[in-house]
């Protein structure tokens, strides 16, 4: 991994440039991803299309796409220069993304029970996106981030760390109410109720951009900025879709219940 750093880049400071310039490019995506999710619904799960190339077994696309951005900041920080490792700040920043990835790949994908196939175009974004995210935290936080004494002890930090737990726990709950709502052979669609979702038709999703915000507010760098920005146009958007689509299916889908944030919206 070393070797091929340093054949990608000649010095430290062109790296750290373009990490700076994925993340400023990233920005650049989730807005050019906004525009395009007013006319189109992100192509999985209940709005996968044959039009987005053949489909993908649910539990191999969520394992393999998933799995880079595990995989490659392990990569990095066993294989590569880290200068940056042994700094609390940066392991405790690490650790919530990788405990994220870590149930993301390696767990949620074999607690599935049906679900969908992934379109094959869907399925080739996502893996492409957590190479490019993967690397682009990892090797931010192992090697450049440089944060000042007492950092942990920051207010942005414990609010952020505080926001990131709290978000990771709303999204492996409300998961697990949604792998639980059909019995063993049951295909059709079924209201969501309990935990998060007696607020928010998409209480996954809701806790994904707390994560993520979290996240960003403890790192406090335009690289954690920029994911959690992307996350929150993608997810407020299916989140939001999803809303609509509950309250025409559902005659009875509690009225009271936002779509996305909690008594707001």
């Amino acid at each position: 991994m070393d070797a091929l750093l340093k054949t990608l880049f000649s010095s430290e400071e062109q790296e750290l440039y373009v990490l700076d310039c994925l993340s400023y490019l990233m920005m650049v995506m989730a807005i050019i991803t906004q525009v395009t999710l007013l006319f189109e619904h992100v192509p999985y799960g209940r709005y996968a299309s044959s039009r987005y190339g053949f489909p993908v077994n649910v539990r191999v696309a969520w394992f393999v796409q998933e799995l880079p951005a595990f995989l490659l900041p392990v990569s990095l920080l066993l294989w590569s220069p880290c200068a940056k490792i042994m700094h609390l700040p940066n392991q405790l920043l690490l650790l919530m993304f990788l405990c994220h990835y870590v149930q993301r790949s390696l767990i949620y994908p074999f607690l599935i029970q049906g679900g969908k196939p992934t379109p094959f175009i869907s399925f080739v974004l996502a893996f492409v996106f957590c190479i490019y995210n993967g690397y682009l935290q990892a090797r931010y936080l192992s090697h450049y981030a440089d944060y000042p004494p007492g950092w942990v002890i920051h207010p942005c930090f414990i609010t952020g760390s505080c926001m990131w737990f709290l978000g990771w726990i709303i999204n492996m709950h409300s998961d697990h109410i949604l792998r639980n709502l059909r019995k063993p052979g049951e295909t059709d669609y079924k209201i969501p109720r309990g935990g998060m979702f007696e607020y928010v038709s998409g209480a996954n999703f809701f806790g994904e951009i707390v994560e993520w915000a979290g996240f960003a507010l403890a790192g406090h760098s335009i690289h954690s900025a920029a994911f959690a920005l992307f996350t929150l146009i993608v997810l407020s958007s299916r989140g939001m879709a999803h809303h609509k689509w509950y309250l025409t299916k559902f005659e009875d889908y509690p009225k009271s219940r936002k779509a996305l944030i909690p008594f707001v919206l």
